[in-house]
């Protein structure tokens, strides 16, 4: 195909006559968009839910635009990478924006590595800033101490999670206090700049890194919606970690739906169940094993509601029997629709 497009050659004629890209008619695509559209159009809708914590949607485009004129004031700017070990809290939801608002580059880590794959992430991925829940202090604390290169360290001092210790040189609200809300954060000069660096686990060697534009980011988003027929405002559970493929670029997508994100720090049966009756969860994503936990469940577990709830699968190959199983019990599974647009 491609030998074929370079041989045939370009026609002149009036469609082509200054006709090319110009700010009246092109700009470069980036999930970033979908944030100040859903803060002008439904400023008062609730974009995140973390226990008894909520926020607008205005006030998360505020939240977001205070990280990135913090980030910018201690020099994070294109080029840079931002790294964030945490769990689904509203700081890693907030990151997806406010880390591509300065152009620089956001590398969510996996909760679930050791020090020394996380040491080689922040190092590989060169990160200038590393922002960690303190519920992995332990680990964080160890990757650091292996570093070569310094690296400005603030903590998620989450109080849903009393355990842990704070090792950086301030608390994430603090951080962003340091922000300002107005900050006036550019879109990317090309659709095809980073936006999102991800690691493989590293089964043999080093983990491997990923690299996602905005432009794929945005094409992703935006299919997730179209072919699960998301209709607007949906209420999406986490149960899905943001860390792993940028939560299969739902941040971004909820941001475009104008719905609500339930943050959930851990995959725990009775709080799934609680968040689904209490916030009438309408979608949800997950591995098989999130899904078979919700299927062999005690009856007391399962709670009250019995809507109905979408969910995407994927990760492995679902048990035969699961989409039956999970229809019986309330929840319309399918599997997941991954795009290899951005990489």
């Amino acid at each position: 195909m491609d030998a074929f497009l370079e041989a045939s050659p370009k026609r002149a004629g009036p469609y082509r006559d200054s006709l090319g890209k110009r700010t009246a008619n092109y700009v470069p695509l980036s999930p970033l968009s979908f944030l100040p559209k859903a803060a002008a159009v439904h400023p008062n809708r609730i974009a995140l839910v973390h226990g008894a914590w909520r926020s607008t949607w205005a006030a998360t485009y505020d939240r977001c635009r205070r990280l990135a004129s913090a980030l910018a004031q201690h020099g994070v700017g294109p080029g840079d990478t931002v790294a964030i070990l945490a769990p689904n809290v509203p700081a890693m939801y907030e990151a997806h924006f406010g880390v591509p608002m300065t152009g620089a580059v956001l590398n969510t880590l996996n909760t679930r590595l050791d020090a020394e794959a996380i040491a080689f992430q922040l190092t590989h991925g060169e990160a200038k800033v590393f922002i960690t829940d303190r519920e992995f202090s332990a680990v964080a604390q160890r990757a650091l101490s292996m570093l070569e290169h310094h690296i400005l360290v603030i903590d998620i001092d989450d109080p849903l999670h009393p355990g842990g210790t704070l090792l950086g040189a301030m608390d994430y609200e603090a951080f962003l206090d340091q922000g300002a809300a107005d900050f006036d954060w550019p879109y990317p000069d090309d659709e095809f700049d980073p936006i999102a660096l991800n690691y493989t686990s590293g089964t043999t060697g080093n983990p491997k890194g990923v690299v996602t534009h905005h432009r794929g980011a945005y094409l992703n988003a935006v299919s997730q919606i179209i072919s699960w027929g998301m209709p607007a405002h949906s209420v999406y559970l986490w149960t899905l970690p943001m860390f792993h493929c940028n939560g299969w670029c739902f941040p971004w997508a909820m941001a475009a739906n104008a719905g609500t994100n339930i943050c959930l720090r851990k995959i725990d049966v009775k709080q799934i169940f609680e968040a689904i009756d209490e916030h009438h969860v309408t979608h949800m994503c997950g591995a098989p094993i999130v899904y078979n936990m919700l299927i062999n469940a005690h009856g007391e577990l399962q709670g009250k509601s019995r809507h109905r709830v979408c969910g995407y699968i994927a990760g492995a190959a679902p048990p035969a029997g699961c989409g039956g199983a999970t229809a019986g019990a309330g929840h319309d599974l399918e599997p997941s629709r991954l795009s290899r647009a951005g990489c």
